[in-house]
């Protein structure tokens, strides 16, 4: 294991010797890291944490730490995290809280940049982009593929659905759509599908033009919530990709972003 003379690490922790341990690095007790982690320098890591392999932590980042919440007691809640994730500087990601299930959970091949903070009971999933300075509070949950803007306040337990694009400075305080374009201009609303995403994704032509029908149904027409579900649901051919957006909509607690 390459691992810096001014590096600090528990003797309960499990390292892969195949990860490098930057300058001034703190790793606590119940930290497990996978193979192939690279921790630049000034990493600050607590327990129980379990990381995957091949992640990278930039300076200055706070993994695992207790979360931040006043009824939090010391309870020996965890956090978990995948593999081959980039996570930049000065980013936080705290464990879960007792209530929340007890564990804050991030997926695979995600980069999380600058400042970002992903706050207790978080369930992140994989493929995401959180840009500079993006704050999840607690319990938010961030489906595969979204993109979450720089700047951006997202309440708690709200969910992020999958494809999604949020853009940069928007305040999110309900259920932002799959496949959606959700914008603070004018307001925070959702303008659209997020096409340049999806193309990007591999979706085809005729997946996007179903997925656009659905979403001139939603918030094109003049139907409201309910009376276009029906509608949607009514459709014989939808598909999988519009199934799963009604499945979004009908499980909703905080309302959507339309």
């Amino acid at each position: 294991m390459s691992v810096h003379p001014t590096a600090i690490i528990d003797s309960k922790s499990k390292i892969d010797p195949s990860c490098e341990i930057g300058a001034y690095c703190v790793i606590g007790p119940e930290v497990e890291l996978g193979a192939g982690c690279r921790l630049d320098s000034h990493v600050v890591m607590e327990g129980p944490t379990k990381i995957g392999g091949d992640n990278r932590f930039f300076p200055f980042t706070s993994i695992g730490l207790a979360p931040q919440d006043i009824t939090y007691a010391g309870e020996a809640t965890r956090l978990e995290i995948g593999s081959h994730n980039v996570i930049r500087e000065f980013v936080t990601i705290n464990r879960g809280t007792m209530k929340g299930g007890g564990c804050t959970r991030v997926g695979d091949h995600n980069l999380i940049m600058a400042y970002t903070h992903i706050a207790h009971d978080c369930q992140i999933g994989s493929h995401i982009i959180m840009a500079n300075a993006a704050t999840l509070g607690g319990h938010v949950t961030v489906e595969d593929w979204a993109t979450v803007g720089a700047l951006c306040p997202v309440h708690h337990f709200v969910r992020i659905g999958k494809y999604s694009f949020i853009g940069g400075g928007t305040t999110i305080t309900r259920d932002v759509l799959p496949f959606s374009k959700t914008s603070a201009e004018r307001g925070t609303h959702a303008y659209g599908i997020n096409a340049v995403g999806l193309e990007r994704r591999g979706f085809t032509k005729e997946r996007v033009g179903k997925i656009h029908h659905a979403y001139k149904v939603l918030l094109a027409s003049k139907l409201n919530t309910s009376q276009a579900l029906e509608k949607l649901r009514a459709e014989p051919d939808r598909g999988d990709d519009i199934e799963m957006l009604i499945q979004f909509i009908e499980a909703s607690e905080r309302g959507i972003i339309k």
